[in-house]
């Protein structure tokens, strides 16, 4: 059975950081591309950021760039993503999707999605 599952969020005050962590279950991660998401209440969706199954391409939104770092674990079967210098606004639920490695890594087509983790920055 396929799943997805998002961990390490909470509360944490303006300038913390804190690490989400997304743990795959039936399938491996390191034949996927990998995406994290955000949706803020009373916004939309957004990527975040996304690495792909080679971990040779990694993208960052520019309001997330050069705070926040994606990496694998393949011996863990895990994707993180290291959230430092966190801001108010990166307030939101953070959800994790991923989709088969050919035809490319990119936001677009995620097939599998997480439930997510909620993430609080506030002082």
């Amino acid at each position: 059975q396929v799943q997805i599952v998002e961990s390490g969020g909470g509360l944490v005050q303006p300038g913390g950081s804190l690490r989400l962590s997304c743990a795959a279950s039936g399938f491996s991660l390191n034949t996927y591309c990998v995406g994290w998401f955000r949706q803020a209440p009373g916004h939309k969706r957004e990527g975040v950021s996304y690495i792909s199954s080679s971990s040779d391409t990694r993208y960052y939104a520019d309001s997330v760039k050069g705070r926040f770092t994606i990496s694998r674990d393949n011996a863990k079967n895990t994707v993180a993503l290291q959230m430092n210098s966190l801001k108010p606004e990166d307030t939101a639920t953070y959800y994790c999707a991923v989709k088969p490695a050919p035809g490319g890594c990119s936001f677009n087509g995620m097939g599998y999605w997480g439930d997510g983790t909620l993430v609080t920055v506030s002082s």
